[in-house]
């Protein structure tokens, strides 16, 4: 195993996808860092970070959590303003 330092970091997502991801983290016994980390890790590489049987999980928890958010939304999405969702 290597020896690393992890930082604690504030970092804002949409909530399906944390939705998604947590279930996801839950699923896979990780922590939600370490499966963030193996996610990233894999797409430096270029390599895909998930099985065909992840895929199908990931599949049916983003119908579970009502994500409808795709690979071309990304860079796309805005915030809604924050007088309008009082």
């Amino acid at each position: 195993m290597k020896e690393i330092e992890r930082v604690q970091t504030g970092i804002r997502l949409e909530r399906h996808i944390l939705k998604v991801l947590k279930a996801l983290a839950e699923y896979l016994d990780l922590s939600l860092g370490d499966l963030v980390e193996g996610m990233v890790l894999h797409t430096f590489e270029g390599k895909q970070p998930f099985s065909e049987k992840t895929l199908k999980k990931i599949m049916q928890l983003k119908s579970i959590y009502g994500l409808e958010l795709r690979a071309e939304d990304s860079h796309q999405l805005h915030e809604e303003d924050e007088h309008v969702r009082r």
